[in-house]
């Protein structure tokens, strides 16, 4: 995977369809925290063979600052997979860092794209393993598979889920995926949402959420996607500049928690180091080693989000 992209954060991670060059124009000026230009459901299937150069001129002459860039390409079922690769990675230039995969079902999809990806950089000049991958859970049979697929190559960077393919997949009586069900006692993705939260962590992959469509519902957006910011997911999907500034902010964390986090690690690290406790007193609660790996989750999240110790 790209050494640069890996640990950069993805609270917000905008779709730009690849075809239209006036969304390729402006993305740029969205602040996101990654970008992934689409050549599968936003191009229509005439557009998709001429998108790819669309694509690749605006990955190589726009300025996309320090941002993950991303290409999602056509999934393995179609005919366009390979000529996407061969195409985008091939002549996009060491800017492109990532390709994701829609519709991953089996680890052996992810093998094969690791494979097609080394022969790509080899004959682009790109340095071996550059290229990371983006691996999307959209199927029943991808959720089934998503153990061994969070494992199937080290080019994964994220595990991302795809919720309204899913609820086809599902057969569930929706005409709307990504949002609430308010007929339904609870959250009707929550299985779900966990399943894959456990699977990319215990591969040491960021974990993100797919699209909220109701584009112009920015409060329940914030309601919707605090599911699985609680949960612990990196971010989750943009499809306008209003949504990328609501999940910059849900999937920070506040410089209050930033600071307690890091006054708490102070702490613990006097306790251990100093005092040789395994436990202490940290204001009216005990603190251990547990709570050391709780507040570096929330530090490292405001380091990636540009936190820095406020003056208290």
């Amino acid at each position: 995977m790209s050494a640069r992209s890996r640990d950069l954060p993805r609270r917000s991670c905008l779709s730009v369809p690849g075809s239209s060059e006036r969304f390729l124009e402006k993305a740029p000026n969205v602040a996101a925290d990654m970008t992934f230009l689409d050549l599968e459901d936003s191009v229509a299937p005439l557009e998709k063979e001429s998108a790819r150069a669309k694509v690749v001129d605006a990955i190589k002459n726009h300025d996309w600052g320090e941002r993950v860039m991303c290409v999602r390409v056509n999934a393995w079922d179609t005919k366009w997979t390979y000529g996407d690769i061969a195409e985008v990675v091939g002549n996009a230039g060491d800017r492109l860092e990532e390709v994701m995969l829609p519709k991953t079902q089996s680890a052996a999809e992810v093998v094969a794209l690791d494979l097609l990806l080394t022969q790509v950089e080899a004959n682009a000049g790109l340095p071996a393993g550059h290229i990371g991958i983006e691996a999307q859970i959209e199927t029943t049979r991808g959720l089934i598979n998503v153990e061994e697929i969070c494992a199937a190559s080290p080019r994964l960077e994220t595990i991302v889920f795809g919720p309204a393919d899913f609820a086809a997949s599902m057969e569930m009586p929706v005409l709307t995926g990504g949002v609430s069900i308010p007929e339904y006692p609870g959250d009707h993705f929550h299985y779900v949402f966990s399943k894959i939260l456990m699977a990319g962590r215990a591969n040491s992959l960021q974990v993100i959420d797919g699209p909220f469509l109701k584009i112009r519902e920015l409060d329940a957006l914030r309601e919707y996607c605090m599911r699985t910011r609680t949960l612990g997911y990196d971010g989750k999907w943009a499809l306008n500049p209003d949504q990328v500034t609501v999940l910059n902010e849900v999937f920070s964390p506040t410089q209050e928690q930033y600071d307690r986090a890091l006054a708490i690690l102070a702490a613990y690290r006097e306790a251990t180091e100093d005092d040789r406790k395994g436990a202490v007193m940290f204001g009216d609660e005990m603190i251990d080693e547990a709570s050391r790996k709780m507040a570096v989750k929330f530090v490292t999240r405001g380091e990636r989000a540009g936190l820095t110790p406020g003056a208290g």
